[in-house]
This record gives structure tokens, sequence and C-alpha cells, in this order.
């Protein structure tokens, strides 16, 4: 599909109890605007909180994104990385892939993405201090005391960090990544 992303990649990675709606709206959105979805799921029997699995049967292969193993990304090849929120970034903290995948994208100046409690991820990955974002309010603290500037916005980009609070900012942090990626 042609778009304002025609040839770009999207990495997005998701834990057990990721928060549906922030996985599917920005695949939706973004491959939308011609972007390549990417998703990875860490562990076994990945589901959302309300249930969805991943692979997403409907979308995966071809249709939305297509599925592939956490161990096949490879900073070099995607363009953005992307955490949806929910319970999910409190495993992805601790998969010593996904942080070092993390901060090999910010060494290269790939974008990455969170939203929600997706910052979690960031902050493990010792990747935020000095920098600003949004997230959930209960992340509120968390960021804070990694050394980031919390902005209570619905999203903000400094640099190649692209953050949004909650799944009603949905739509604002998409735009954000679209401008981005078109840059």
């Amino acid at each position: 599909m042609a778009g304002k992303l025609s040839g770009k990649k999207v990495a997005m990675i998701v834990a057990n109890r990721y928060e549906d709606i922030e996985l599917l709206f920005p695949i939706l959105r973004l491959s939308e605007e011609g972007a390549e979805i990417l998703v990875s799921a860490v562990g076994e029997d990945v589901k959302g909180m309300f249930g969805h699995p991943v692979p997403i049967p409907v979308m995966a292969d071809g249709n939305r994104y297509t599925a592939v193993p956490m161990e096949e990304l490879k900073a070099e090849n995607i363009d953005c990385l992307f955490f949806p929120g929910g319970y999910g970034p409190d495993i992805l903290r601790l998969h010593a892939g996904t942080l070092e995948l993390v901060r090999e994208c910010d060494r290269q100046g790939k974008f990455i993405a969170s939203i929600c409690h997706g910052p979690w991820v960031l902050i493990s990955a010792g990747i935020i201090k000095g920098r600003k974002a949004t997230g959930y309010v209960a992340v509120k603290d968390d960021l804070e005391n990694a050394g980031a500037e919390f902005v209570d916005v619905p999203a903000i980009r400094d640099g190649n960090l692209i953050t949004g609070r909650v799944p009603d900012d949905l739509p604002e942090l998409c735009q954000e990544i679209i401008k981005a990626l078109s840059e």
C-alpha cells in the first residue's frame, strides 16, 4: 500500500497482557500510511488484556503485519521500534534481548516509540535520562526517577524518542510517528 510511510519498517514488540488497542490501532494506522509492520511476541501464548492473541489471526502474515520471531529483529533492518502498554512492558523490561535491541536502536538513532506503560522498557534499557517523555500517570515517578522530564501531553517527541500517554492519545502518538518517519 502506497503512502507517506512506504518503504518504512515498524517493529512492535509485545508480551503477555499487552494493551490490545495500543497494538491494534497503530498496526492499522501505520499500515494505512504504507509502513511494513513487524510484530514480535516475547513469551508463550501471548494475549492482550482483552484476549487478542499474537499473532492476531485476521491481521497477520501479509494482511496488516508479519509475525516475526524476536531474535530475527535487528536494529539495522527497522526504522521504528514500538512498545504498546498494558502489563506486557513489565515482562519486556526484564527480557535481555528486548533491552539490547532498544539500546542498539537508540545508538543507531532509530525512532523508538512507546505508550502508556511502554516507557518502562525505555527506562530499563537506560535510554531515557535527560529526555522529555510522557506515559500513563502511574509511570510518571518511574520516568522522573530515571532522569526524564515527565510532560503531561498526549504525545511528545524528543529526538528519536516518541512517547504517548494513554489509549485516547493514540491518534496523536501515531501522528508523531508518521511525522518523524516522513522526515
